[in-house]
């Protein structure tokens, strides 16, 4: 038995798992973003809790949460396999946090932060394509699961390797079984917008 990968693991989770858009709301905003919005812990629900500056330290936090695990083990030089297990553990305590019962965010964030070490290309080619979607359709939702589902592909047009891309499908899978509200609410019309978000702020 690998104790030393088991307990990396762990570690990852538990980086994973810790609630950022919760902790940052409640200290900066007093209010709790699971009792607003969508009641998501993730950016968008925070910055429409707790305001930009709850949301863009969330997004940061978020990101940052998932690429310390995976740098680190780049820096150890760790082998592929191992590399896209911790990336999926840490991505799995963001969406499944045990310190909040296992209902946590949607991944997005986490899945992008931990991409950047390790496949930052496509980081950066899905980040793009997040932003340009977002100016079309003015949904953060259907971006984020057109960008997620885009993740795959990417990586087996460029030539990622089977456990990378192994790890793209899961992230695919998972965020978009995590927008399943939002998927709903699109379809039936009600899911908010950014356009109607900046019309009801002004």
């Amino acid at each position: 038995m690998n104790y030393f990968l088991i307990g990396t693991l762990l570690a990852a989770y538990l980086l994973g798992a810790v609630p950022f858009g919760l902790l940052l709301s409640k200290w900066l905003s007093k209010r709790d973003p699971r009792d607003y919005g969508s009641g998501n812990i993730g950016a968008t629900n925070a910055m429409r809790t707790g305001g930009k500056l709850v949301g863009a330290l969330t997004l940061l936090a978020d990101i940052s949460k998932g690429a310390i695990p995976v740098s680190l083990s780049l820096m150890l030089k760790l082998p592929e396999s191992w590399i896209a297990a911790i990336a999926v553990t840490t991505f799995l305590g963001h969406i499944f946090p045990v310190y909040l019962g296992f209902k946590g965010g949607k991944g997005v964030a986490t899945m992008l932060g931990v991409m950047l070490p390790w496949q930052p290309l496509i980081a950066a080619i899905g980040l793009l394509a997040w932003v340009i979607l977002l100016k079309i359709t003015h949904y953060v939702s259907l971006s984020s699961i057109l960008a997620a589902l885009l993740l795959p592909l990417l990586l087996a047009l460029s030539g990622a390797s089977a456990p990378a891309l192994l790890v793209g499908m899961i992230f695919a899978s998972l965020v978009t079984l995590k927008h399943a509200g939002n998927i709903r609410r699109l379809m039936h019309g009600t899911e908010p917008s950014t356009r109607k978000e900046s019309a009801s702020s002004k």
